[in-house]
């Protein structure tokens, strides 16, 4: 019988391939509908400052969604999140277009300024995700271990293509179950938890 975590691994690998061979103009089809169905949802969860992660291995793109966003309110603030040790929570730096990036240990974007701030809404990827609002990331637990440390946590949207959907991510105890999910297809949620008002 497989353990959880060899069938998390397998999983993890099908659903990034799967993602990273979509065809571009599917890509840019999908992340469209993203982007209307988001449209719609942000004025919900009332977020001054929200953080979102720069597409890695084929994820959603959304940093011109957030672009605009920003600039629809000049009171609104964006963030990127940033590890600065293993097996530690992760820190959220401002961000904005204009922005100088530098590259950390992992081959990722990251502002080459550190202005910390505190976002109160997460656009968090997803390689898979269930119908329970457990997602799926890259096995290092920086999502999780994040807002477990954080007071005041953050309303979290994980953000995906359909097929990353599957019945099942055989979530681990410590995992944190999604507030909302947003696909092309739609709005999935509330979830795990009825976000602040």
């Amino acid at each position: 019988m497989s353990r959880p975590s060899d069938l998390r691994k397998i999983l993890r690998e099908e659903a990034i391939a799967a993602r990273e061979r979509v065809a571009d103009a599917d890509r840019r089809t999908w992340t469209a509908q993203i982007e209307s169905h988001l449209d719609r949802l942000a004025p919900r969860l009332q977020g001054s400052c929200l953080a979102f992660c720069w597409p890695h291995r084929g994820e959603v793109d959304l940093a011109g969604w957030v672009e605009g966003w920003l600039a629809a309110n000049p009171a609104r603030s964006a963030a990127l999140p940033v590890v600065t040790a293993p097996a530690t929570p992760m820190i959220f730096y401002r961000w904005h277009p204009e922005t100088p990036l530098r590259i950390d240990r992992y081959g990722i974007p990251i502002p080459a300024e550190a202005e910390e701030v505190h976002p109160d809404v997460l656009l968090i990827p997803l390689n898979a995700f269930d119908d329970n609002g457990y997602r799926l990331g890259y096995g290092g637990g920086y999502f999780d271990r994040t807002l477990a440390a954080l007071k005041d946590r953050p309303v979290t949207v994980g953000i995906a293509f359909d097929l990353a959907h599957r019945p099942t991510v055989h979530p681990q105890p410590h995992d944190l179950p999604m507030d909302w999910i947003v696909t092309e297809s739609g709005v999935i949620g509330p979830l795990g938890r009825t976000p602040k008002n």
